[in-house]
This record gives structure tokens, C-alpha cells and sequence, in this order.
């Protein structure tokens, strides 16, 4: 598909999505459930075992009951219902790794566009998947895209069980705005408004503790006047925010206002062509041009940092996915740095609508806009430019590579003994993929693994890859001199706070001889992979010498999943561990590859810290791993895996 057709979320629901099917697909918005389709976000290593007709193979999930009633009030968005659901669940875990069913007689009070705006968002929660109930609207919805075959009513059977619940009454939901920098940190936007002085002044102090000397002109209470909250920059856009049904009520509330000639700006771009094409015939964008709006092509750009970046220290408000520390593209580490507030897009619109003034979407008088929802799919631009190869294969026609595709470097199994250097260590409650690598300035690298690796965790530790390169170099020098004497002795002298403690631990692994050791770099983060399914965020760490992360927990199960596809263990620890563990700390994994073959759920590892001159032990915990997930370990990684097997 060509680039600007679509955000391949509103293409799957327009072109794909049917009820009772399963979609995977390498991004972790992948949700499709309000269609009856269970849609899981996953890396690319699990999407190719697919490719090779392999089984997607995971312990049966928890199952979360949500239970809508009621209706909502005019001006509340799908988006206020989905940041309301996130700010009650994701900081205690309550459905990590869970699937949601949503039912209940509030689905019926929702559009199929609704329903699919707070289903986008599930991904927030951190749950596996999610699935919704089914009825005539879905029917319709099916029908409109010229595929009512796909529609079977999907509901729960008498009794129906389920692990836990959680009950939504529609109509108690306000508009919502998630503050920076999670989509978890949720409040009422009346909130925010009457207490805007206090919790501004709580993010800044947030800001200033992550960002450092780079938060210096950072300070959301500079956007408070006479008592209200004054925004920069609104955003409607992408697989969340970008639908007809957003951008048409967005155009009836903008209709007869104009955003005006202050620093406030409007952009919106429709989640596909098709949508775009519908909204002009409609009349919607004209409306919202003519309010001062800017109608841009259809792109995820302002979702990870990819165009309208906003100036520094501004404040955006946006109708989009995510808003991690510098996803919309700001670079603290050079000086920018930036909020934004997730909101859905009625509020964005009453905001406009008053020149910037941050406004509920509820002060609207409702009774005055009349909005036309009726969406008519035209499927002849996906016609004219998707090519549908699909079970069409000729090996005839010749692939084009582009500049920046590359092979993967050849990676080593796993060695029968491990001395892990510690090349980071991120203390920070979350730690987000976008900090593990970064998304909008490396988007054209993502086939080149070497160049995308000089990235890791760029904006969170600008010093890790000179260290987890100067750890490499020594692995690449094993490697090539298993012989070396000089090297044995290095070896030695790095591992004597071992045999000061285990002699008999030193001797097995001073005997095993160069050839069968290995020296790898590792991180420790306390929670780290939240958001994007991007496999690159264990891959960079891989092609740099990595062998390991070190967490208390593991933020998704999609991130431990990227980090075992490439062959790195995924270890967990006590914090009391993390606490204490400093950047250039040794740890020694003797027998590793013994303990794997074992199917060994922890390991005895020894940690060794400057001026300690005797090491301590430790216990690194691996937790339940598969036979196909510990032999990919051993091999090295996922490809070496099934070079193994062909």
C-alpha cells in the first residue's frame, strides 16, 4: 500500500477486519475487537513465525468482563471514555496481558466508529487484546464496506465466567484529558482547568527530574491566564482520532467559529483516503478549513513524532494514541522540550472553536450542531493503488531495495558461561519503548539494524551506546582470540571478587577455557517496554553486544517476547537489586546455557561493583519460558532458530 493511502488500523477495519477472525500485525494499536475481530499488536519476529505457518503460542489469558450501561452525554468522545478506562486500570496492572470483552446495554447506545475509537486505546492498559459484542450496528457497519459476509453476532453464552470486571456507566464519563507523560495520568478537563496551577506544577517537577537542564523552559503554568488554560497546538489524527465520525463532529462544532490569528493551530488528517474523500463530499472539510483548520494527507506521523512537532515548551492537546516523553518529536536532549495532553476530538474542537482556550466539549450548545455521520465507503482508490498480491506470488518480479535495507549481523549462540556489564540503569517507574528506541527521527532505518542501533536509548541514556560498543568490542575480542593468554589473564583479574567468595564457581568458569565464555552488555529499567510493539527496541540492544535486560517486571508481555526472539535473556530481579546496581557493575552468569537447557526458572549470578572485593550473590530469575523460547535463546535469536531447523 502506498504511503498516505491510509493508517493501516482504518484500512484492516475498512478492508480486513470481520467477525470471529484473529489479526496480528507488528504494531500495538493493533485492535479490531469492536468488529468482532480479536487484533494483537506484536513484534515483527512474531509475525514472521506466522509467515512460516507457524502457531501463535501464548498461556490462555485472563478474560476481563466491561461492562458498559447507559449512554454518553452529548460532547463526550470516544476518546474521554477510553482515558477515563486507562486512568482506573493501568498503574495497578489490574488487566496486563488480559483480554477485555466489552458488553453490557450501553454498546448499543454507541456508534460502530465509537465503539472503535475506545477500542484503539485498550492498548493503554496494557491488555492483551480485546473483543466486543456484536450487533445489528456492526452489521450495517460491515455491509457499508461491501462485506456483510462478515458479520456473525458475536455474544456471551449463559452463564458466562470471567477472571474480573469492570463496570463503565457511559453517562458519568466527562471529558477527559490524559496530562504528559503517559495516557494513564487521566483527569476531568474541568479539572484540570480549576486546579491547573497545582497539577501543571506537579508535571513540571516531573519534567525537570527526567529531562534535566533540557526542561529549562519547559513549564505548562506559563499557559495560564485570568484563570484559564491557554493551548498551542491541537491534533485529530491517526488510527484513533482520525475518523469520519471525529473529523465530521469536529467540522460541525468548528462551524460558523474560527481558531483566529493567535499561536493556537489546527491540524487534522483523516485516517484514510477514502474517509477524506467522503468528508469533502460531505462539506466537512471545507467547514473545517474554513474555521482555520490545516487538512493534511492520511499519515501516523503526529502519533510518533513524525511532523508538527511543537515548539518548545508548548503545550498540544491531541486526538491521538500516545503521549510519551518526547513522542511528538521534541529532542530535550538538544534543548526542546515539550507537553502533550491527549484529549478526544470534540474538546480539541471546542477548544479551537474558542481560539486556544482549553474547553470541555460539554460547554458546547449540543442543540444547535447537527452533524452528518453518514459515512459512504468508496473502495476505488484502494482499487486503483493497493496491489493485492496475496496467494499471487511470482518469483519473477524482482524486489527493490531501498538504501537504508541491510542485512542483520551474524549473531552468536549463547555461551556456556556470561559476564554481563552493566551499559544502563533507568530507575524510572515506566520505561517506554520510545525511550528504548526512538520513533519519528529513525523511522527510515528501521531495515538497517546497525544504523538504527546508534539510536538506543537516545533520549533517555545518550551514553549508552559508547558503552555497550566498548563491552562489544571486548565480546568481538574473545571471539576472535579464544587463545589469547593476555585475555585469559584480563579475564581472570575482572573475575577474582568470584573467587574470593565462590573458588569453586571461578575454577569451573577460569577452566571452561576463552571459547566457551562470553561478555555481553546489559540495562536494568524497572519496568521497561511499554507502548509501541516495535521489536527494534531489543533488536538495537542485540546488534550492540546485548545479552540481557534486568527488570523488576516487564511492562508488556509483547517486549519480553522481542527481547527472547532476539536471543536476550529476560531476567527479572527485586528492586532492592535494581536500587543498588550502577552503571560498569560485572555479573556473572555461570552455566547459563547448562541452566537453560534445564528449563531452570532462576539462576545464582554474582554481582561485582567497584571497591567490592568480594562479590555478592545474586539470584536472576527468568520466569516461564517455553521449549521453543529457551532454545532461541540458545541458538542466539529467532533467525538462527530457524536456520537451525531448515
Amino acid at each position: 500500500m502506498p504511503a498516505n493511502l491510509a493508517v493501516i488500523h482504518q484500512y484492516v477495519r475498512e478492508m480486513m477486519a470481520g467477525c470471529g477472525r484473529m489479526i496480528l500485525c507488528s504494531d500495538s494499536h493493533t485492535r479490531y475487537g469492536a468488529l468482532g475481530t480479536m487484533g494483537v499488536g506484536e513484534g515483527g519476529p512474531e509475525l514472521v513465525k506466522q509467515l512460516l505457518s507457524r502457531t501463535y503460542d501464548i498461556p490462555e489469558p485472563e478474560v476481563v468482563l466491561v461492562w458498559l450501561e447507559n449512554a454518553p452525554q452529548p460532547g463526550v468522545g470516544p476518546q474521554d471514555v477510553a482515558l477515563a478506562l486507562i486512568g482506573a486500570v493501568f498503574k495497578s496492572g489490574f488487566v496486563k496481558n488480559k483480554v477485555l470483552e466489552f458488553a453490557g446495554p450501553g454498546i448499543a447506545s454507541l456508534s460502530v466508529d465509537y465503539r472503535c475509537g475506545i477500542d484503539v486505546m485498550t492498548t493503554e492498559t496494557t491488555c492483551l487484546s480485546s473483543i466486543w459484542e456484536t450487533d445489528g450496528k456492526v452489521k450495517d457497519y460491515l455491509a457499508g464496506f461491501g462485506r456483510p459476509e462478515e458479520f456473525k453476532e458475536l455474544t456471551h453464552g449463559k452463564p458466562a465466567a470471567f477472571c474480573s470486571a469492570i463496570k463503565i456507566d457511559l453517562a458519568a464519563v466527562e471529558p477527559m484529558m490524559a496530562l504528559p507523560f503517559h495516557p494513564s495520568n487521566a483527569y476531568p478537563v474541568a479539572e484540570v482547568i480549576a486546579h491547573a496551577d497545582e497539577i501543571f506544577g506537579e508535571i513540571e517537577v516531573q519534567a525537570h527530574k527526567q529531562f534535566g537542564k533540557a526542561a529549562g523552559g519547559f513549564g505548562l503554568r506559563k499557559k495560564i491566564r485570568n484563570g484559564q488554560v491557554w493551548v498551542d497546538q491541537g491534533i485529530i489524527a491517526g488510527c484513533a482520532g482520525g475518523s469520519f465520525e471525529n473529523l465530521a463532529t469536529a467540522a460541525a462544532m468548528l462551524e460558523g467559529h474560527e481558531t483566529g490569528s493567535s499561536l493556537f493551530s489546527l491540524s487534522v488528517y483523516p485516517a484514510s483516503e477514502p474517509q477524506a474523500i467522503a468528508l469533502m463530499k460531505s462539506g466537512a472539510t471545507a467547514k473545517l478549513m474554513e474555521a482555520g483548520a490545516i487538512v493534511k494527507s492520511c499519515f501516523c506521523g503526529p502519533c510518533f513524532g513524525a511532523g508538527d512537532t511543537p515548539a518548545h515548551g508548548a503545550l498540544s492537546i491531541r486526538h491521538t494514541t500516545r503521549n510519551f516523553p518526547n513522542r511528538e518529536g521534541s529532542k530535550p536532549g538538544a534543548g526542546q522540550a515539550c507537553g502533550v495532553a491527549l484529549m478526544d476530538a470534540r474538546s480539541i474542537a471546542a477548544t479551537a472553536a474558542n481560539r486556544g482556550r482549553l474547553t470541555p466539549a460539554t460547554e458546547m450548545d449540543w442543540d444547535k450542531i447537527r452533524c452528518d455521520l453518514d459515512y459512504k465507503f468508496d473502495s476505488r482508490v484502494y482499487q486503483i493503488r493497493c496491489y493485492q498480491g496475496f496467494g499471487k506470488a511470482d518469483p519473477a518480479t524482482d524486489l527493490k531495495y531501498g538504501p537504508n535495507i541491510a542485512d542483520w549481523p551474524k549473531m552468536p549462540p549463547l555461551p556456556d558461561n556470561l559476564l554481563l556489564k552493566v551499559a544502563s540503569v533507568i530507575r524510572d517507574p515506566v520505561t517506554t519503548t520510545d525511550e528504548l528506541i526512538p520513533s519519528g527521527e529513525t523511522s527510515s532505518l528501521r531495515s538497517n539494524p546497525l544504523k538504527l542501533a546508534e539510536f538506543a536509548l537516545s533520549r533517555r541514556d545518550p551514553h549508552y551506546v559508547a558503552r555497550a560498543k566498548e563491552i562489544f568490542a571486548e565480546q568481538q575480542a574473545l571471539r576472535a582470540n579464544p587463545d589469547d593468554g593476555g585475555l585469559a589473564a584480563r579475564l581472570s583479574e575482572l573475575l577474582e571478587p568470584v573467587n574470593q567468595l565462590a573458588p569453586e564457581v571461578f575454577a569451573q568458569v577460569a577452566w571452561a577455557g576463552l571459547e566457551r565464555f562470553g561478555i555481553g552488555s546489559t540495562i536494568f529499567a524497572v519496568k521497561p517496554g511499554d507502548g509501541s510493539a516495535r521489536e527494534q527496541a531489543a533488536s538495537s540492544q542485540k546488534v550492540l553486544g546485548g545479552w540481557a535486560n534486568i527488570a523488576v517486571e516487564y511492562a508488556t508481555k509483547r517486549y519480553r517476547s522481542n527481547l527472547v526472539n532476539w536471543g536476550m535473556l529476560p531476567f527479572t530481579a527485586p528492586l532492592d537489586l535494581g536500587g543498588r546496581l550502577r552503571v560498569d557493575d560485572l555479573i556473572l552468569v555461570p552455566g547459563i546455557r547448562q541452566a537453560l537447557k534445564n528449563k531452570a526458572e532462576s539462576v545464582t549470578a554474582y554481582l561485582m561493583q567497584e571497591g567490592m572485593a568480594q562479590a555478592e550473590k545474586i539470584t536472576l530469575s527468568l520466569g516461564q519460558l517455553t521449549d521453543d523460547e529457551r532454545q532461541t535463546i540458545l541458538d542466539g535469536c529467532l533467525i538462527n532458530f530457524y536456520r537451525g531447523q531448515a
